[in-house]
């Protein structure tokens, strides 16, 4: 067993140095230090939802909170490619193309720079309305597990927000300085109406449905490695049997279709999960809910084979 598991981590590190040559999935914080980002450059925070700059306010310059979004640009002090947060300042992001979730190891990475180490609180959110404390920024290396504030592990977030700590307020880049903030357990949620792919009881796809899955991997095929999980749900018409074989059935479907369209589909690891009818979204009472109820859900997760490597 040991050997498999040392034979899998040496299987891992060639993969990622492949993956890493034709991706960049390894970032550099302001300190050096390697941060590794499964799923690439869609990881990152993609908008300001809001940015209220804190008292003492930092100089002009460094007040763009767009320098937070995307991949980190950081390159010193002096320039102004990250934003200050001024002296209790709170900025909200949001992360459009894709979301993240309470996993095994680190969830985020905030690149916090500078000379100095400022903290700040964050939270996140699943709506932008709703917020849960999940930790604070150190300075420099400033990773968040979720589970260390008992989050839990099935909802997906897609807002984060920070709040200045107002641990330095006499600079010219008062409060937290943030070059980027990344999902390091980033996920890709998809989920499609059973109807636009299938006819009635049918699981071979229409003509129409490859055009959505087409758009799909057009997705994947931006991201380095990971593992796609392909879930199918049918309404409570039929035996228990019947709905489990047919959205099996269904979920083969477009697993072999998105094998089809992707590029280099052997970079991922393809799952199929059937439920059948036994994960309703709505009571199966009207002929509306039961359509919202059929449906086939695609989750875009880091690979596996990332986890195994960290539990060594």
């Amino acid at each position: 067993m040991k050997l498999f598991v040392k034979i899998l981590l040496l299987f891992f590190l060639f993969s990622y140095t492949e993956i890493n040559a034709q991706f960049k999935t390894t970032y550099y914080d302001s300190n050096g230090s390697s941060v590794y980002i499964p799923l690439g450059q869609i990881s990152f925070a993609d908008e300001v939802v809001s940015f209220t700059l804190g008292n003492p306010k930092p100089f002009k310059e460094f007040r763009d909170s767009s320098q937070a979004l995307h991949e980190p640009n950081y390159t010193k002090y002096e320039k102004a490619d990250f934003v200050s947060l001024g002296c209790g300042g709170v900025l909200v992001v949001k992360f459009t193309n894709n979301g993240f979730m309470n996993l095994e190891g680190d969830d985020l990475y905030i690149f916090e720079v500078g000379p100095s180490k400022e903290t700040a609180t964050v939270e996140v959110s699943s709506d932008g309305e709703n917020w849960i404390y999940a930790g604070k920024t150190k300075g420099g290396k400033s990773s968040i597990d979720l589970s260390d504030e008992g989050i839990d592990n099935n909802t997906i977030f897609y807002y984060l927000r920070l709040t200045d700590l107002k641990d330095l307020c006499r600079s010219k880049t008062a409060g937290a300085d943030i070059d980027a903030v990344a999902a390091i357990n980033s996920v890709v949620k998809l989920d499609i109406a059973a109807d636009v792919l299938f006819g009635v009881d049918k699981f071979d796809l229409k003509e129409t449905a490859t055009k959505t899955i087409d758009s799909i991997s057009r997705v994947l095929d931006e991201i380095p490695s990971a593992t796609i999980l392909i879930e199918g749900h049918t309404d409570s018409d039929g035996t228990d049997e019947y709905n489990i074989e047919l959205s099996k059935n269904r979920c083969m479907s477009v697993k072999e279709r998105l094998k089809a369209a992707s590029k280099n589909y052997d970079r991922f690891n393809f799952e199929v999960k059937a439920y059948g009818e036994s994960k309703p979204r709505f009571p199966n009472d009207s002929p509306e809910n039961k359509q919202l109820n059929r449906r086939v859900e695609i989750m875009v997760l880091p690979p596996k084979v990332y986890y195994e490597s960290l539990s060594e």
